[in-house]
This record gives structure tokens, C-alpha cells and sequence, in this order.
């Protein structure tokens, strides 16, 4: 039986609060979706805009920590993906030539680009760079447009995995099958496999131990999500 019902968290035991993060490894079988042989992102597409516009592909090889000169061959390093659970970040807009910074949650289905630990580094719609999201102190507020299936107690925030991951095991929704995608790969090594024998991942809670307030800002593209400040 290949069928995996929608990736749903299942509630952290003991109390939450609004500091907790839920966890979830970036290697687990399932955690990610996408179509077998095709890739949700157009690599090259970003690598000749950021190409052409040397201020914002400066900014964008600061959030991702390489040189600018490097940003073409980290890009294709990276694994395009699907989120199939409601995923928090830190997202990165570009405004008077630098990258600004504010949190956000993106809706499952949306398309990104993960790197060798499965942690979402690119939202392929609009070629933003993302990194892990930064832990709130009290209660969030929430601005911007939601999603009727959107419920706060449901976000996620990908860990690393301790260890590289070489192949993802992704679900295919559309051909209702397993997928190995090769890491760095844009889908024309894809293999049918079997399914996992635990398909939806299983999520953690942890209370960040130094909250801090993180900085929020207007992206220079409108992306949709919530955000959070």
C-alpha cells in the first residue's frame, strides 16, 4: 500500500507553550513530497537572475554564508522539494541593498530548495534564502494572509539531520508512490521505493533555552505567508 495520508504533527506530549519550537528531522522519510522525475524549481533560472543583478547576489551569498562567486554551485548543490507540513522559518527579503530578515511560516505544497541536512535554505517561487527560524520570547503575533487549513499548533521547524543525507524519500502525491531522490539531483535520477515503515514524521517539542526577539521586516516580494513578530 503505497497511500500516505497528508502529513499531519502529532501533538508533543507534556505541556507547550508559545516558546517551544516542534521538531522534526530533516532526514525523515516523508517529511518532503514531489513528483517523481520532476523538479518544483527552476535552478538556473535564479543562478542567471542572481547573475544579473551582482547587489542582490551579494546579499543573498550573505545569508547563505558563501562567497558570491560560489552562490551558482551552492544553488545546484541544493535538492528541490515540496513541504508537506506547514513549515517556520527565517525569510529574507532585499531592500536598499541588503538582505532584511523576518519570521515566517510557509504553507505545505509550497516549493524549496533543501540542503545536505534537509533544512529548507530556498522558496523556489520567488528565490528567497531561508534559514532556521529565530526562537520568540512570548506570545506571537501573527500578520499577513493565512490558509484555511492553517492552525498555529501544526507548524513545524525542520532540525538537521546528524548526518548527510545521500538520497530523500519523498511522496509523490499525483502517482501515489515513494520517490529516492538523489541530494543535489533535480529529479532525472528519481527511483520508485518502498514505503517507509513510519511515512509521517514524528515531531518533538523543545523550549529554546535563550529566546531572543527577532528582527521583522517587509520582503521587497510579496510571498503570502503568515508572519510572525
Amino acid at each position: 500500500d503505497s497511500s500516505a495520508p497528508p502529513a499531519t504533527p502529532s501533538p508533543p506530549t507534556g505541556s507547550t507553550s508559545s516558546n517551544q519550537l516542534r521538531g522534526v528531522d530533516g532526514g525523515a522519510p516523508g517529511l518532503y513530497g514531489g513528483t517523481r522525475n520532476t523538479s518544483a524549481c527552476d535552478v538556473e533560472q535564479q543562478v542567471d537572475y542572481l547573475r544579473s543583478a551582482p547587489d542582490k547576489n551579494k546579499a543573498f551569498a550573505s545569508v547563505a554564508r558563501v562567497d558570491a562567486a560560489d552562490v551558482p554551485a551552492y544553488l545546484r548543490s541544493l535538492t528541490p522539494v515540496q513541504l508537506r507540513l506547514d513549515t517556520r522559518v527565517t525569510n529574507h527579503g532585499y531592500v536598499d541593498g541588503a538582505a532584511t530578515s523576518y519570521q515566517a511560516v510557509l504553507q505545505a505544497g509550497t516549493a524549496v530548495l533543501v540542503d545536505d541536512r534537509g533544512e529548507p535554505r530556498v522558496r523556489c517561487a520567488c528565490g528567497n534564502p531561508l534559514t532556521q527560524p529565530v526562537p520568540q520570547q512570548g506570545t506571537l503575533k501573527r500578520t499577513g494572509d493565512s490558509w484555511p487549513s492553517y492552525r498555529s499548533s501544526d507548524v513545524v521547524v525542520v532540525t538537521p539531520s546528524q548526518t548527510i543525507i545521500n538520497v530523500f524519500v519523498i511522496y509523490d502525491a499525483a502517482g501515489d508512490e515513494w520517490v529516492a531522490r538523489h541530494r543535489g539531483d533535480d529529479g532525472d535520477k528519481d527511483r520508485k521505493t518502498h514505503r517507509p515503515a513510519k511515512p509521517t514524521p514524528s515531531v518533538s517539542a523543545s523550549t529554546p533555552t535563550t529566546p531572543t526577539t527577532a528582527e521583522t521586516s517587509t520582503p521587497e516580494t510579496a510571498t503570502g505567508e503568515p508572519t510572525t513578530s
